[in-house]
């Protein structure tokens, strides 16, 4: 895609910081990092979500974001990381190119941790039943 800019990325158009690279997937270091050592992990063929990501790359996707997050935790001394994607606008995806979010964990970083509140059983039922 022309205007992409994670394309351009992987066609050297446009600079970027390429820690890790595959046949299929290229990781490159976020420039608004969460926390430091934040990772992108980028497949080079184009597509806008998660939605259109080759099914056949999954495997090999996993595989270099575990290696890639590894060698990211272990050059930061990172104690954990996130890993997450955002898909579609309503979720904050701010480049429509399928990523995915390696965000390096301290102990003492200060994140916010997932909210405390409790969903019932009740609410929990009718919504398995509605997806299901």
């Amino acid at each position: 895609m022309t205007d992409c800019l994670f394309c351009k990325m992987i066609t050297g158009e446009v600079p970027c910081y390429k820690i890790a690279q595959s046949e299929n997937f290229i990781a490159i270091l976020d420039k608004f990092p969460v926390n430091k050592g934040h990772t992108l992990v980028i497949p080079k063929k184009h597509c806008k979500d998660f939605s259109e990501f080759p099914e056949e790359q999954g495997k090999e996707w996993i595989v270099f974001m575990n290696e890639t997050a590894q060698k990211v935790m272990k050059a930061v001394g990172a104690q954990g990381y996130n890993v997450g994607m955002n898909n579609g606008e309503a979720a904050h995806q701010l480049v429509f190119h399928q990523h995915t979010h390696i965000i390096p964990r301290f102990d003492d970083d200060g994140l916010e941790h997932w909210p405390d509140s409790e969903a019932s059983n009740e609410e929990l039922a009718e919504l398995a039943k509605k997806i299901e």
